[in-house]
This record gives C-alpha cells, structure tokens and sequence, in this order.
C-alpha cells in the first residue's frame, strides 16, 4: 500500500460539500495541491457552503472554481489548465426523498456530470479517479451486511438507481480506456459542517427549537451510522492505491465505507438528546417512499486492502457534531 502523495495535484469536485470540504482540508493540510470545483448550488443553506469554502481558501494550495458538472466545456477547462494527477468526483446531487420530487436535478448532476468526469479523464489521463457512489444502491436487499459482491439491480429510489448507473459507466471506462477507477459506497455519513437534509441535522434543529421531529416506520430502522473523518481517512488511503486489473481486463474496484455496525433509529436519537442536552418531541409517521428499513457495511475487503475500517462510536461523532452545531447557529 502506497502512502499518500502530498506532490500531487488532486482535483476534488463537491469541495464545498460535507465530505468533500473536510477531504480537501486534510490533504491540504498535508501540504497537497487541491483544485476544488463546486456549484454552490441552493439544495440545503448556501451559506453552509460558503462557510466551508471560507476555511479552504486560507490554504495556500487551494484553488476554487465555480462551476457545474454538467457544462462539459468548464470540467474540461480544469483538467487542461491544472492537469490533476488524481480526481475526486464528489459532486452529486444527493437525497433520497428530494429525487421523488426533482428528478431532473439527478440526471444532470449525476449522470451528465459524471460522465463528463469520465469524459475529462479518458481526454486527459489521470493516475486514478475516484467517485462516491452510495450505499443506497442496495435497496431492499434481505441479505445483511451489505456486500459489494451482491446484487443491486433493483433500486427504490432515482437517486439510487443514479449511482448503479455511475457505477456502469465506470467499470465501461476503464475497461474500454484503462482509466483507473474506484467507486466508493458511503453509508450515512454524519459529523460536524453536515449536510443540513441529513434526518441527525434536521433532528437537531428541531430539539433545538423545542419543535416535534418527525421518525419514519414508527422509529423501526437501522443505520449504519458513519462519522465524516473515518470516511476521509478511508479516502485517503485509497488515492495513490489504484485498483488491479479485474477478471474483465478493468482497472476496477468498489468498497463499501460503513461503521459495519448498524445502530437503533431510536438509540441514535437518543444519543443526539444527550448530546444536545434536550428531550426531542416526537411524531412517529409511517415508512417513507424511497427509504429503507436497514443499511449494514461488510467492510471486509477494505479491511483486507488498507487494514482499515471505520471506528468512530456514535457517542463520539455526536458529541462533536453537537458541540459544532450549537456554536454555529449560537443555541
């Protein structure tokens, strides 16, 4: 296993998103190049975003580009200009719930955009491109945990069905052009800065405001719950460990990033009062469209690659996530 390469130019899309801010401070903090590219679109407070991107333009190394995924002149600009040894394509449009009602904002973000980042590295080598994909893409499956060598054919949602598509797109690349890829399936990221959509971030606004919060299947779920550093470190790991050729002649891997321990809807809840020092008012409503009952990571082939598997305990990331939250928005 290689060692991160602070000499490289690292092209990160979605930096002023929740991963994608905290990926890039690290490796910027580690003396690397970063090129961060970014809509700033108005999907959750834009104000969030530009919190993040304030932090990262301290950093010498940083460069910001606005632009969006989908104008493929702009993403072709940014590998001509900073010729990136490594991408990160971390721009989505992300959301179960919101691609029910905005279908549109998912084909062009994930899809177009995606492959016009496909399109950029086959016109522009790169020494590895890497993609978040979403531990969504397992639907409805029975079998636990969720394995990257299990069927995901049968999406719930559009956004889910998105991210099965990137996932086809990438292995046809690499395969066809020798690009070397890895696909990363998040499960429920969580920490400090988040994303304002995420159910803990929408929860603690509520507490805060003494407002009832509402819990899907009358509180029936199961998460596998993962804090935002664990989920960078993994990250890390894998930048400057490009993917092997597989059976098919692709370079071409994916992994699951998950705490591989899911936790009780209600514990998780639990932990979020304790942390913010407030009982929550509750409304127990039925099953969602688009959700699922449980998501569980099996972390074995990261385990087996990189010797590593997220860590942080619930307790852990709530407490850092509380603490943030009630500073930034001074409850």
């Amino acid at each position: 296993m290689k060692l991160l390469d602070a000499n490289k130019t690292y092209f990160i899309t979605g930096a002023a998103g929740f991963i994608g801010f905290f990926l890039s401070k690290s490796l910027l903090e580690k003396g690397a190049k970063v090129i961060g590219f970014d809509n700033l679109n108005d999907y959750y407070e834009v104000s969030l975003k530009e919190t993040r991107l304030s932090i990262l333009e301290q950093y010498e190394g940083f460069t910001f580009i606005k632009g969006d995924l989908a104008d493929k002149e702009a993403v072709f600009k940014v590998f001509e200009k900073y010729k990136p040894e490594i991408v990160v394509n971390l721009a989505a449009q992300a959301g179960v719930r919101y691609s029910i009602d905005n279908p549109d904002a998912y084909m062009q973000s994930n899809m177009i955009g995606f492959f016009n980042i496909l399109e950029g590295c086959r016109h522009f080598p790169v020494e590895h491109l890497v993609y978040a994909s979403s531990s969504s893409v397992y639907g409805a499956n029975d079998k636990i945990p969720f394995s990257t060598s299990d069927q995901v054919d049968r999406p719930v949602s559009l956004y889910a069905a998105t991210k099965k598509s990137n996932e086809l797109m990438a292995h046809a690349y690499s395969k066809l052009y020798k690009i070397p890829l890895t696909g990363l399936r998040f499960f429920t990221v969580y920490g400090p800065m988040g994303r304002p959509d995420m159910a803990y971030f929408k929860f603690a606004k509520k507490i805060m405001k003494e407002e009832p919060i509402q819990i899907y299947n009358h509180g029936d779920m199961y998460r596998d719950f993962t804090y935002v550093d664990d989920i960078v470190k993994g990250i890390e790991n894998l930048l400057c460990n490009p993917p092997l050729e597989d059976a098919q002649g692709a370079l071409y891997k994916i992994y699951n990033i998950g705490n591989n321990q899911p936790e009780k809807l209600m514990d998780y809840i639990a932990t979020l009062e304790k942390c913010l020092g407030k009982e929550a008012k509750k409304e127990f409503l039925p099953m969602q469209p688009g959700d699922v009952y449980r998501t569980y990571a099996d972390v074995s082939d990261l385990m087996e690659d990189f010797g590593f598997k997220p860590s942080t305990t619930i307790e852990e990331g709530l407490s850092k996530f509380a603490e943030w939250f009630k500073e930034y928005y001074q409850y």
